[in-house]
């Protein structure tokens, strides 16, 4: 499978360039920018060529026959809407239970354009004691991967000025829908 994944993303003119960091058997991963349904075709397929079975939370409603079937191979989770305190507990109890366990998180939580980023993939991460790998995909130079790996410090604001650092250089499918920060956004509406 390996190698039809390497294929198709060479045809497509896509590069993995950074794979899954040594050492870490646990981690939630956030994957940006997220602003296409390709970026899931791409990601999907960047894990693929790494050897990486990642989760992802999926609205409980989705898993509907047969798709519920297609969404549980590919590693999906059915939860109720919205990242509450209820669902960092049990993904949290996921996490204690496996030996390995990635689980994607989109911060922006949606296609379109935010005005910030959720703050559920920080709070899971910090309650299941397990590091934040930054997964990109940049549309630019069309490569992606895994960067820097953050251990949240109990500063979410501090820890996102590092993310956002990180982020600040990578070009989305549709670059205006990608924002970072209120901030960011601010200086955006100025110059326009």
């Amino acid at each position: 499978m390996k190698w039809i994944a390497t294929f198709l993303l060479r045809l497509a003119g896509w590069r993995i360039t950074h794979g899954m960091p040594e050492g870490i058997s646990k981690a939630v991963i956030i994957m940006a920018p997220h602003t296409s349904n390709w970026d899931f075709v791409i990601g999907r397929l960047g894990f693929v060529t790494r050897g990486v079975k990642p989760k992802t939370i999926i609205k409980k409603e989705s898993f509907f026959f047969p798709l519920g079937i297609i969404l549980k191979a590919l590693g999906a989770i059915p939860m109720d809407r919205g990242f509450s305190a209820g669902t960092i507990k049990k993904v949290t109890a996921l996490i204690d239970k496996s030996d390995e366990f990635f689980l994607i998180i989109t911060p922006e939580g949606t296609r379109k354009l935010v005005r910030s980023w959720k703050k559920g993939f920080y709070f899971l991460a910090e309650q299941a004691n397990v590091p934040i790998i930054m997964g990109f995909l940049d549309y630019r130079t069309k490569t992606g991967g895994m960067g820097p790996v953050i251990y949240p410090s109990g500063n979410y604001e501090e820890d996102l000025k590092k993310i956002e650092e990180f982020y600040k250089d990578k070009q989305a499918f549709y670059p205006e829908n990608f924002n970072l920060s209120p901030e960011n956004l601010k200086k955006r509406e100025t110059r326009q």
